[in-house]
């Protein structure tokens, strides 16, 4: 069983607070993140952002720096790829000390422990066979989520645009295909609650993955909010240097999106492609976090 600390200090956080508002906000906004993400080497102007949005850029403005707490513009340098090449820079030292610290030092920075545990090779064979999983869609600032629960902890946390549930819940549902499926919002919703509001307490993960799936999910799990790692670097820590694309299919398959910080993992170049929940959503990730990160340095 591993353990992993995750950023969710109340002095972190800024912007919209309530996650339905925020949520509204994202879907308002995500068509813009996209754009950013894609125009991420032109550095777009603000009113060509607005106008993706179909926003004036007075509204725009207004709107955004109420969803993540600091102005377009301030969003923006987090997402230029000299930001992004800065902090690839670091993550080479980063995962050093964090495998060598093995994340339980007295240096330790973060107080929301993700503790995971993969099934065993019996039970992956089971496909499920007798496991229920209970369900439910909640409101995050990213957009709705899907969360999955057994009674050994979170199976599933999946990002689910508009008209995207029964598709979003039929992907995740065929990662335990002998599992028996029960609708339980009412379950659900604290786990969402503490996961995208910041209560502190820890999080437990029942994972389904191969062995090569879990050494890249843990070498993510010490990455830090507002850092970012390339395929490479992480194949390098896990001992298969020459295995980044088999790394960047373990990030895809990563049945827990934003605890596992599968976002968190870009391109040497710092380009922000190959995410499973859209190159928009991405963006606003990264974005948030290094906002975050900021405001912890500032303070």
């Amino acid at each position: 069983m591993q353990t992993a600390m995750i950023d969710r200090s109340p002095e972190a956080r800024s912007g919209a607070t309530d996650p339905v508002e925020a949520g509204h906000i994202y879907r308002r906004l995500e068509a813009a993140l996209r754009f950013i993400a894609d125009n991420q080497a032109g550095q777009p102007s603000l009113d060509d952002i607005a106008e993706a949005a179909h926003l004036s850029p007075h509204h725009f403005q207004r709107l955004f720096t109420r969803w993540v707490g600091v102005s377009p513009k301030r969003f923006l340098q987090y997402l230029t790829l000299g930001y992004a090449k800065a902090r690839l820079g670091e993550a080479a030292s980063v995962l050093d000390a964090a495998y060598d610290a093995g994340l339980s030092g007295p240096s330790r920075l973060h107080d929301l422990f993700v503790t995971h545990e993969a099934i065993t090779p019996g039970e992956f064979k089971q496909q499920g066979e007798g496991l229920v999983i209970r369900y439910g869609f909640h409101p995050t600032p990213f957009g709705d989520c899907l969360l999955m629960l057994t009674t050994r902890g979170i199976s599933g946390l999946a990002f689910a645009s508009e008209g995207m549930r029964e598709a979003v819940l039929a992907d995740m549902a065929a990662r335990w295909p002998k599992a028996r499926l029960v609708a339980k919002p009412a379950d659900t919703a604290p786990l969402a609650a503490r996961i995208f509001a910041g209560a502190p307490g820890p999080i437990h993960l029942h994972l389904h993955g191969t062995n090569f799936q879990m050494r890249v999910w843990e070498a993510l799990l010490r990455v830090p909010p507002g850092g970012l790692v390339s395929y490479g670097d992480l194949a390098r820590h896990i001992g298969v240097p020459k295995g980044f694309r088999a790394v960047g299919a373990a990030c895809g398959a990563n049945p827990v999106s934003f605890l596992i910080p599968c976002h968190r993992a870009v391109l040497s170049t710092g380009g922000l492609r190959h995410y499973a929940w859209g190159t928009g959503r991405k963006a606003g990730l990264i974005g948030w976090e290094a906002a975050r990160r900021a405001g912890e340095n500032a303070a």
